[in-house]
């Protein structure tokens, strides 16, 4: 039996326009939700911010803060809602 090949969902690879909050973390094109969530991790990763003892709670920086509504810190799973409410 041959394997399906998954097709992305095209929700998500539609562009969404990040915010002014989120453009000074990933940019202000319009990227697809894939992308955003990528360049959120990599940003991330380079700035250090996941949490040393508990890997899913991230130490927001001073951009990602007004990311994250004032939040010092979010789990993996609250990210993803609050930047959701930072892209049209």
């Amino acid at each position: 039996m041959a394997t399906k090949k998954r097709k992305p969902n095209p929700a998500f690879m539609k562009p969404v326009q990040p915010d002014a909050a989120l453009s000074a973390v990933v940019g202000s094109k319009a990227i697809p939700r894939t992308e955003l969530t990528k360049k959120l991790w990599a940003y991330i990763k380079r700035r250090g911010l996941q949490d040393k003892k508990k890997r899913t709670n991230i130490n927001a920086d001073d951009n990602l803060k007004a990311v994250f509504g004032g939040k010092k810190t979010v789990t993996m799973f609250e990210m993803t809602k609050l930047v959701s409410r930072h892209v049209k």
